[in-house]
């Protein structure tokens, strides 16, 4: 028995033995994927050169003043109200849309900042100084103080209305000066609209198109700090938490819907990372989204399979969108350093389609890729 038990307790040592130095096949090649995957993708890093925003530029050149086609979204009180586009909004006729004019001039305005010596600086000074004149403003100012426009383009335009008159005030420049001057009437109606309709706003709007709040409170919150209008401020920091401070797994695999242009779920998160202390926003996120600092959490580009369609391009606004939203939420925390790796790739499969396009998407998606590019720093 003494024998038996001796070569027993020899042939299990030396199958432990074996074991531990020649683990099982299948073991050896679920780490080397776990460590393949974990390796981060080289992505090309795009990037806001003198040369793209030279390319870009020219979107908003040519379309701030194409009055045709045009979808003026606007309430007819009386035949004196059927006007034409120019008519209606002498500062904001092109485009395609009124908010599509806004953002145009803001895209000019943050070039010639960044790049003072763009070769088009001189054209660009001027389309400006034409289209944020006294007078166009004045008119643009009566609009909106007739009884049916006062939600006019609520929210989304009145946000790139502030971005705008953001950019205005922090250009260092004489003609910056002279123009956020001529716009301060239009400016400061539509901070206080944005002021009074807030607290009236019980359920904020989820979409992935221009209603979503939070993109709007995003945007105006920067016109906000930037500008030292601490109870605009205030009362977007209070709806903020009200509306999402106690949201909880968003699926943002169900994202994006077909015409979407912005994520429900990373703008959200995106206003979050700018209303809250750091701490208590990497709490929130991972209760809000907690793949995302998974380093294997991935995200695909939106497919656009028609960009002829108004509708359909807007899935590269979505990939730009996404893109400053990642930006941003890296920027809280290195444990999602990994989002800028999918940052890139949303740029990079949009970016080049920009010029050459349709009108369908050249009139606005100029805009989302500069502010996309810009949020890098």
């Amino acid at each position: 028995m003494k024998v038996q038990n001796i070569a027993i307790l020899v042939i299990f040592t030396t199958i432990i033995l074996s074991c531990d130095q020649n683990p099982p096949k299948d073991v050896k090649i679920e780490t080397e994927n776990t460590i393949e995957k974990k390796i981060q993708k080289k992505v090309k890093v795009p990037k806001l050169t003198l040369e793209e925003a030279i390319r870009l530029s020219e979107l908003p050149l040519h379309c701030i003043e194409t009055e045709y086609p045009n979808k003026p979204s606007q309430v007819v009180n009386s035949s004196e109200d059927i006007q034409s586009p120019k008519e209606l909004h002498p500062a904001f006729y092109g485009c395609f849309d009124w908010h599509s004019a806004v953002h145009g001039h803001w895209s000019l305005v943050s070039l010639l900042k960044t790049f003072p010596e763009i070769e088009n600086k001189e054209e660009i000074k001027q389309k400006l100084k034409e289209r944020i004149s006294p007078e166009n403003i004045t008119a643009e100012v009566a609009y909106f103080n007739k009884p049916y426009n006062k939600s006019y383009e609520r929210t989304y335009g009145w946000a790139w209305l502030l971005k705008l008159a953001e950019e205005l005030q922090t250009w260092n420049d004489p003609l910056g000066k002279e123009l956020s001057k001529n716009l301060k009437p239009l400016e400061e109606i539509i901070a206080k609209r944005y002021e009074e309709f807030l607290p009236k706003l019980n359920y904020p709007v989820r979409v992935g198109t221009h209603s979503n709040t939070a993109f709007g409170l995003s945007l105006t919150y920067d016109y906000a700090k930037t500008t030292n209008n601490e109870s605009l401020k205030k009362v977007i920091e209070k709806r903020a938490k009200d509306f999402y401070l106690n949201d909880e797994n968003c699926p943002i695999g169900w994202e994006p819907s077909g015409t979407d242009f912005l994520s429900p779920c990373l703008e959200e998160a995106n206003l979050m990372a700018k209303i809250l202390p750091q701490q208590e926003f990497l709490t929130w996120v991972n209760n809000f989204l907690p793949e995302l600092s998974n380093p294997n959490f991935d995200l695909k580009p939106g497919i656009v399979t028609d960009r002829t369609d108004g509708h359909l391009v807007h899935l590269d606004g979505l990939n730009f969108s996404r893109a400053w939203c990642f930006y941003q939420i890296a920027k809280t925390s290195p444990k999602f350093e990994h989002l800028n790796t999918l940052t890139n790739e949303h740029i990079n499969y949009s970016l080049p389609n920009l010029t050459g396009d349709s009108y369908e998407g050249s009139h606005w998606l100029g805009t989302f890729a500069i502010y996309a590019l810009q949020q890098q720093n």
